[in-house]
């Protein structure tokens, strides 16, 4: 097999994990949500991950999430799987995910131990080591890298790419400036467009956007204006569309993930509010302040028509 040993860059897509009436995985309504995300030019499709609540799903509901999204992808941008927790559950991920044909996994921390670094190695580099698909850590939680504990794992070429959701800059600083390009360095700060501005000076150039599932262009034009140095834009939109969300997103644990489903919902995708326990669902008030924000954003920043 001829991998390509190349991380995603750009605007990451992660799509949610729908349930319909029943509650069930709505598979179409899973399938649309990928669809608009690549039509509106995502580089990569990231399935059953954070967002697509990877922490309740079952084996069946995953397996089915990865099928329709290389399914739905068509080999026109990578599909990458999310893998982690308990590592034999984790380990038949990773073989899954190389039976259904995606290009790669990003692995999350393990299931409630809080590691040595010896432990954490062994972790991470047993998930890599697994298939010849490519790897992106997910630094956040109980999974914390140290710089020594990421040079070994680079002995794995199958290891693409760093995604940071710890928000320790002096650590961010410290393995961007030692490991250079030999990683593609990922934002996965929630609500990463708060602190993209932060993350690019170190290299960081890819991020995760929640906001993309409901107001993509916001995060098109968003990213556009931080690399062009446009401040003005920048102030703009942080002003009356980013911050305001990120203020609504901060108001209950677990809205990373149910903030991105209201938003959806009331832009028109069909994917309902409904979230797995222990998530809870965005309340009436915030869902309102919500929806105020997105009418601003379209208002203020007319998305583009397509030529």
């Amino acid at each position: 097999m001829n991998q390509v040993r190349q991380s995603p860059t750009g605007i990451l897509g992660f799509p949610v994990a729908p349930m319909d009436q029943h509650g069930k995985l709505d598979e179409k309504a899973l399938e649309a949500n990928i669809q608009f995300l690549i039509k509106e030019g995502l580089s990569s499709i990231f399935i059953a991950c954070g967002s697509g609540e990877f922490h309740a799903l079952s084996h069946r509901d995953y397996k089915s999430m990865v099928e329709v999204a290389v399914a739905t992808a068509k080999g026109k941008v990578p599909v990458y799987t999310g893998v982690g927790g308990n590592i034999s559950h984790a380990l038949e991920l990773t073989e899954l995910s190389a039976e259904l044909g995606v290009d790669g996994y990003l692995i999350l921390p393990p299931y409630l131990i809080e590691p040595e670094q010896e432990g954490l190695y062994q972790y991470l580099n047993t998930i890599i080591q697994s298939t010849d698909l490519n790897a992106i850590v997910y630094q956040r939680d109980n999974c914390v890298c140290s710089l020594e504990t990421l040079q070994r794992l680079l002995e794995s070429p199958q290891l693409v790419g760093l995604k940071d959701g710890l928000g320790n800059m002096d650590l961010n600083i410290e393995m961007t400036q030692t490991i250079g390009k030999r990683l593609e360095w990922l934002n996965g700060m929630p609500m990463a467009e708060v602190t993209m501005p932060a993350y690019v000076n170190l290299g960081f150039r890819t991020y995760s956007s929640a906001i993309s599932n409901y107001i993509p262009h916001i995060s098109a034009l968003f990213f556009d204006a931080l690399l062009s140095h446009n401040d003005d834009l920048l102030h703009e939109l942080y002003e009356h569309v980013i911050l305001p969300i990120n203020k609504i997103r901060k108001q209950r644990k677990g809205y990373a993930v149910a903030l991105i489903k209201a938003g959806m919902e009331i832009v028109g995708h069909p994917v309902g509010t409904t979230v797995r326990a222990p998530i809870i669902q965005v309340e009436k008030d915030h869902y309102d302040k919500l929806a105020q924000i997105i009418q601003v954003a379209f208002e203020k920043f007319p998305k583009a028509a397509k030529s």
